[in-house]
């Protein structure tokens, strides 16, 4: 029996294909995964279909490509990204075969997810118009309370929201926020995929602690992590893993440097980890750290991806107390701190017993089973 096909419009790529160096982030990447695993569960082939463009001053052809058994992935053409004509092309083109596919490779009410994205623009927008299939959005935060926008995209990407017929959200907060008028939702807070415990361990007797994530200094969690390990005793081993700019790596082994010269706690940087190589890593530690700034905007609506990941790890976990977690299905099985203290980051760590019986990923499988179920039935109203 053929599964129906349901396309998935985000930014995205495999690492098959490294050598293209098209833009998409990690985290969305994984969410996406995880999305198209449930689709699976409930009987759906998925067509990822992403307009990531290469960062590379080469041009690179479009191709279809198989994820897997059950998702395939369409990528268009791709111009340099050189000098600002370059650029141009490269946006203006995207833009262009993105639209043009909408609107020759769908049918009117066909359910289409999209990942809320400020560069896909009104492209969606425009298409949906025209072509009338329903959109699924996939939002995971407003991007410009994250980031500066000018007015015009700062009430646009309300009205791309506002749009759409039906809805994914990282927290009920969000869905408070951006939809008034109830249409049909689902939560999901991150990535639900257990992962079996690989025994991978380190070869000592120190609890080791992890922070995962952005180095963007505007969210702030690496900085305060590094920071926390100051006041921890010679027992402990802070390990940073994640991703930034050059310039934001550097400032993060600068912080390292600097704290260490103070700390009792070992602190090392172990660089970007992806994949089998990240899980293998992260099961090696007790705890894992979300550390990001309490009271900036996104707090109110965004989740935090990289606490299921720990969770789905088998960690521990500790986060600054925010509604949206505390609220969250996961909420009690968190360790919080007050305040963006290093100090008091590091009392809450120190209060953890490793040697206590905890396993986080019976949750974890809970949500999964809750989610794929939701799913099927936001598919169908």
């Amino acid at each position: 029996m053929n599964k129906e096909i349901i396309q998935y419009i985000g930014f995205y790529d495999t690492n098959d294909n490294i050598k293209e160096n098209r833009d998409y982030s990690l985290a969305a990447k994984n969410k996406m995964d995880y999305i198209c695993t449930a689709l699976d569960k409930i009987g759906y082939k998925v067509l990822i279909v992403s307009p990531s463009r290469t960062k590379n001053r080469n041009f690179y052809p479009g191709k279809r490509a198989e994820i897997n058994t059950n998702s395939e992935l369409k990528l268009f053409p791709t111009f340099p990204w050189g000098n600002k004509l370059q650029k141009f092309l490269s946006l203006i083109t995207g833009d262009i075969m993105l639209l043009w596919h909408l609107l020759t490779q769908t049918k009117r009410n066909e359910n289409i997810l999209v990942y809320h994205s400020l560069q896909l623009r009104n492209v969606v927008r425009l298409a949906k118009k025209i072509k009338g299939f329903k959109v699924i959005l996939e939002v995971e935060e407003i991007y410009q309370d994250v980031v500066n926008c000018s007015n015009y995209v700062m009430k646009n990407e309300y009205k791309n929201i506002e749009d759409a017929d039906k809805y994914l959200f990282p927290t009920e907060l969000l869905h408070k926020k951006v939809n008034p008028t109830n249409k049909p939702f689902s939560i999901i807070y991150g990535t639900y995929k257990v992962e079996e415990d690989r025994k991978s361990r380190f070869e000592d007797t120190k609890t080791h602690v992890v922070y995962a994530g952005t180095f963007d200094t505007r969210k702030g969690g690496a900085i305060s992590a590094i920071s926390a390990a100051e006041y921890l005793t010679e027992n402990y081993h802070m390990h940073i893993i994640g991703f930034g700019t050059v310039e934001q790596i550097e400032n993060i082994k600068e912080k390292i440097a600097e704290v260490s010269k103070n700390s009792k706690a070992k602190i090392t940087y172990d660089g970007l980890l992806k994949g089998e190589e990240y899980i293998l890593f992260i099961q090696k530690c007790n705890i894992g750290l979300s550390t990001q700034i309490p009271g900036e905007k996104y707090n109110e609506t965004s989740f935090p991806s990289k606490i299921l990941s720990y969770m789905a790890n088998g960690l521990r976990v500790v986060s600054v107390r925010i509604k949206a977690i505390e609220m969250s299905a996961i909420g009690s099985g968190v360790y919080y701190y007050n305040e963006q203290n290093a100090e008091l980051i590091a009392k809450t760590i120190l209060s953890i017993d490793i040697n206590e019986q905890y396993d986080s990923r019976d949750l974890v499988i809970e949500l999964d089973e809750e989610f794929v179920h939701n799913l099927k039935e936001l598919l169908e109203k």
